[in-house]
């Protein structure tokens, strides 16, 4: 049998179209669907406020509420309070019935001072359970009114929307809880000092002769490749802690430029987003600018290329060089070059990887080359790992390689060695 809903406003919500939504994790068309669930129990069971909560280990929290019009302030989604004083942790504990058609005669009930407080007549709470038998919190409804008519069915038909609820917070209790590991992960190593860095040469086209080193940051990996550089920055980006980590990559990635003879520089990554947010001025200050060069590397697109460019003018008139990264991949457009105007177009390994077979490859390459004569600018390719690569781009004027076939990224004493 279907069950139909009259809402309070909108349209009607259909039982089967609800269930409809949690198998395919659709969103209802009005309202999400905890909400949906929520409305539909609150007016079938007649009660004038609907609320799922969630427990903390001290505190209850109002996650979604549905309510009659003139009752909307009584409970507001996000407010806590005091678990223990609570009907939802009584309930669920035993010191209180799951149904209570009248708290206002129920010496239990009288104890605590939100029954009169409110006023609360009828009231249902029944727990929302997880897969592995954790209470998420609880489904409750009440009134302010009295009601003898309520039943062990009525009970059942609450829990039922209660499992129903279960189902549809597991997904993000899951999420939170992987959040919350990756975010102890990231801190161990901002705390600890778990970066460490590498340095790749990058030598000129024809010659071979190092022009300059990338600095290049690496993470503890236990489980063997999963969790890569681009894998570190993205998750602390996500959590609010990708510029404290591109900060401290920035400044290891610097000090070899300590032991560095005087006529090669040290390139370094850093997101638009860090550059805006972290002071880089403040960053670079002590380092001798005109060796280095900063690497703006976008996986997502520059909000403010305006605000961009204020930072980092003064910085580039003290000798400061700048580099787009990953052209051919990302976010790296042609429209992202001519905003950033870099003085060293990168580009990515994806373009060069057997170029010296693909006359595409060469010939948007060599594009780039003829963009940067036309604009003042020099162009790297990343990534060449055969002698064939390293010739047909030199045949193509790439001023600068690097990769696996000029060196892997090392440690400083492997990456200096023989340049002293």
């Amino acid at each position: 049998m279907v069950e139909t809903f009259e809402k309070t406003q909108g349209s009607p919500v259909n039982l089967s179209t609800l269930l409809h939504g949690l198998a395919t994790g659709e969103r209802h068309p009005n309202e999400d669907l905890l909400a949906s669930f929520l409305h539909a129990a609150r007016q079938h069971l007649g009660m004038e406020v609907g609320f799922i909560s969630e427990f903390t280990s001290t505190r209850r929290m109002f996650r979604v509420v549905d309510a009659v019009e003139d009752r909307a302030d009584v409970v507001r989604p996000g407010a806590s309070d005091p678990l223990d004083e609570t009907y939802c942790q009584r309930c669920v504990d035993g010191r209180l019935p799951r149904l209570i058609p009248d708290a206002q005669i129920l010496p239990a009930a009288q104890e605590l001072s939100v029954t009169r407080d409110l006023g609360i007549g009828a009231h249902l709470s029944v727990p929302v359970t997880l897969s592995d038998g954790t209470v998420y919190g609880t489904f409750c409804c009440f009134s302010f009114h009295a009601d003898h008519s309520l039943t062990e069915r009525d009970l059942a038909y609450l829990q039922a929307f209660a499992d129903v609820a279960g189902h549809l917070v597991e997904h993000e209790v899951e999420q939170r809880r992987k959040r919350e590991e990756k975010r102890v992960l990231i801190r161990s190593v901002l705390d600890d000092g778990g970066m460490n860095m590498a340095w790749q040469r990058i030598v000129d086209a024809r010659q071979g002769k190092c022009l300059g080193f990338e600095a290049l940051a690496r993470f503890p990996d236990p489980d063997g490749g999963r969790r890569t550089p681009d894998w570190w920055f993205r998750e602390a980006g996500e959590l609010g802690m990708g510029d404290e980590l591109e900060q401290m990559a920035v400044r290891r990635g610097l000090q070899l430029l300590e032991w560095a003879p005087d006529d090669l520089y040290v390139s370094v990554n850093m997101s638009s987003r860090a550059v805006l947010a972290m002071g880089v001025e403040r960053v670079l200050r002590d380092w001798p600018l005109e060796r280095l060069v900063l690497e703006i590397t976008e996986h997502d697109a520059v909000q403010d290329y305006a605000a961009l460019d204020q930072v980092l003018a003064p910085l580039r008139q003290r000798g400061l060089r700048l580099a787009v990264d990953d052209l051919g991949a990302g976010y790296a457009s042609l429209q992202h070059l001519l905003r950033i105007k870099p003085d060293l177009l990168k580009v990515d390994i994806s373009l060069t990887r057997d170029v010296d077979r693909d006359t595409r490859r060469q010939a948007l390459i060599s594009g780039l080359v003829r963009y940067a004569t036309t604009s003042g600018s020099r162009v790297v390719a990343e990534g060449v790992e055969t002698e064939a690569e390293r010739n047909v781009l030199a045949e193509l004027n790439v001023d600068a390689i690097q990769g696996y076939l000029v060196a892997r990224p090392q440690p400083a004493r492997e990456a200096m060695a023989g340049l002293q």
